[in-house]
């Protein structure tokens, strides 16, 4: 269905669900970019509500690369599992449950996104610096201040080097009845690190 290499599908070429949270097409992108991803490689998308950031993934590390999506709300997994299909993308697995508890059970990643975690992306992360194989990369966006407090305080503790904060805030047109206006929409932080 999306038929370029570049990332940046438009959000409405996804199904969407009320309550189930997307990564923005802006937003995604610059993750995508931060990831550094190349075909073959192992991939986790934490927290992957409608699975965008899973999709965008799968097409950069092609079919002979591996995203696993978890997330522990049903809504987000049955609308990921409608997205990959929609998509047409075989390189995905979905996993349902609680990261904290799955994250362990998986096998060695090149990258790790980190998402919408409802809360525990600290210990997220924690868990996460041991599934990531040297030299791989950790994104994670971030919308409350709090959490990127003891999200940068957690990465300088652990074995993370080239920590990089980026913040974005997006305006997108919409059209009046007397012209077109721009709409902001809330600042995402995105901190991206290389483990060593």
């Amino acid at each position: 269905m999306w038929r370029f290499k570049t990332p940046g599908i438009p959000d409405e070429e996804f199904d969407r669900a009320e309550k189930v949270p997307i990564t923005k097409e802006e937003v995604r992108v610059i993750q995508i970019s931060k990831a550094r991803l190349k075909p073959g490689q192992i991939v986790y998308d934490i927290g992957c509500g409608s699975g965008s950031i899973s999709i965008e993934a799968a097409l950069q590390i092609e079919s002979s690369g591996k995203v696993l999506a978890v997330d522990y709300d049903e809504n987000a997994i049955q609308l990921t599992k409608k997205n990959i299909q929609k998509f047409g993308i075989s390189n995905i697995t979905v996993i349902y449950g609680n990261a904290k508890e799955k994250i362990s059970e998986l096998e060695k990643a090149d990258t790790i996104f980190i998402g919408g975690t409802g809360g525990d992306t600290k210990e997220i992360v924690e868990i996460s610096e041991n599934k990531l194989k040297s030299g791989g990369r950790i994104v994670i966006g971030i919308i409350l201040i709090e959490t990127l407090y003891s999200v940068l305080q957690v990465l300088e503790k652990l074995q993370f080097e080239s920590i990089d904060i980026t913040q974005v805030t997006i305006s997108k047109s919409r059209k009046t009845s007397t012209g077109t206006m721009m709409l902001a929409r809330n600042p995402v932080t995105i901190i991206s690190a290389t483990r060593i």
